[in-house]
């Protein structure tokens, strides 16, 4: 399949301007996939549009459902805590032939189809490596999608990185707590190592420089060798060394049970955004004693 696939001569609207729908237009740009007067952007504020008009040469909009009449593919990226009202702004604005593409964390092809009364819904989840075509993007579709959409889809999503399509729906929800909030708990684990080793005593820059490179490559070498990954681990853990003392530290502080309990939280709300009441998260309490 061609990469530019009918895309060349649709006009794709974004509804909602922020992160990710700019390291999408910016990926779709980037790899020439459209041209950038085939790019429209809508958010309530101006000065957003305006700087992605001039970063990007996209057409801005402050009122979606001028944006999307004018669509082939609309790609709802607003917050889910705006939803509701989003999908009815948008609501009769839609041409019969357009489609959907959501990338709105927890809203389900369902809710998506009865707020807007249009059946032809894409859901996915990217992440914002999409930026520089290094994303993973989940996605499926209902069932009225048609074959030629399906492919403008995949060709779209494939401008981000890897695209993995999935009929289950269900898996859209936990794909957005590990990949699409994942790059937050790499750049977290990354600013612990770079503090760590200014605390040292390493400057800033030089602790920045070790901390890059040895995820970079730890990364490469995993890509190009057929261990998993514990296998690798154990290849530099020698008995009584320095790795063995601090992985054993890190069991100790219960550090993989953090991360699976961090990421269910991040399922859990996912579930939460996707219902009509979502709880305040602030009115939750942890109990720091259960991750020992």
């Amino acid at each position: 399949m061609e990469k530019n696939i009918n895309l060349q001569t649709l006009t794709i609207a974004f509804i909602g301007s922020g992160t990710i729908a700019e390291a999408m237009i910016g990926a779709l740009l980037s790899q020439a996939l459209t041209k950038p007067t085939n790019i429209l952007a809508s958010g309530p504020r101006s000065e957003r549009g305006n700087e992605l008009q001039g970063t990007y040469g996209i057409v801005p909009f402050t009122d979606n459902s001028s944006a999307a009449s004018d669509a082939d593919i609309i790609v709802l990226s607003t917050k889910p805590q705006k939803l509701n009202s989003v999908l009815h702004s948008l609501r009769g604005s839609i041409k019969p032939s357009s489609f959907i593409i959501s990338i709105v964390a927890g809203a389900s092809i369902q809710k998506i189809t009865s707020g807007l009364d249009h059946k032809s819904i894409i859901r996915a989840m990217p992440n914002t490596p999409a930026r520089i075509g290094e994303g993973i993007t989940v996605w499926t579709a209902s069932e009225y999608i048609s074959t030629k959409q399906l492919d403008q889809t995949r060709s779209l999503l494939s401008a981000l990185g890897e695209e993995i399509f999935l009929k289950e729906e269900a898996y859209l929800d936990m794909a957005t707590a590990l990949s699409g909030t994942g790059p937050s708990y790499v750049y977290l684990f990354m600013e612990a190592l770079i503090d760590a080793g200014v605390h040292l005593g390493f400057p800033r820059r030089i602790a920045e420089q070790l901390v890059l490179k040895t995820i970079q490559g730890s990364l490469d070498f995993y890509s190009k060798s057929d261990l998993h990954p514990s296998a690798l681990r154990n290849a530099v853990t020698s008995p009584g060394g320095t790795s063995a003392e601090a992985i054993y530290f890190l069991e100790k502080a219960g550090f993989r049970t953090a991360i699976s309990r961090a990421i269910w939280a991040a399922y859990e709300r996912t579930l939460e955004l996707g219902s009509d009441q979502p709880s305040n998260p602030s009115q939750k309490e942890i109990n720091i004693d259960s991750f020992q």
